[in-house]
């Protein structure tokens, strides 16, 4: 399983789409077999979902999610995880032990506007809210 991370300065990043880049984490037989950072390739709509299935990610993590990203990974079949916070070697850990949780989205579009927010439990996709 490979895990992308949204990532700022070593911490999951509030906001998906606008973070510098993503923590790419393979995962197999519950431990950590590689890890690489990819530069975030633009904020244009679309865009960063085909650039992580490109690069193999089955499960996204994040702070935040917009709506339309969340449409994009649902069709693609890639998880998405969001209202995570803390290091990324936290989020691995618990990607490996099955605790990692999410919960609202943490990102605002505007307005007052809120989207995506999910529970989720332990990397399984449960509907949206």
């Amino acid at each position: 399983m490979r895990i992308a991370i949204a990532t700022s300065n070593g911490a999951v990043a509030s906001h998906f789409g606008r973070c510098p880049e993503y923590t790419l984490v393979d995962i197999e037989d519950g431990a950590e077999v590689a890890r690489r950072v990819v530069e975030n390739p633009g904020h244009e709509p679309g865009r960063i979902p085909a650039f992580l299935r490109e690069h193999g990610a089955d499960a996204v993590v994040a702070g935040g999610m917009g709506r339309r990203a969340i449409e994009l990974f649902d069709e693609m079949g890639i998880e998405q995880v969001i209202g995570v916070q803390g290091a990324v070697d936290q989020v691995v850990a618990g990607c490996i032990d099955g605790t990692l949780e999410g919960g609202e989205s943490l990102c605002s579009h505007g307005e007052g506007q809120h989207h995506g927010g999910t529970d989720h439990e332990g990397m399984h996709h449960h509907g949206r809210h």
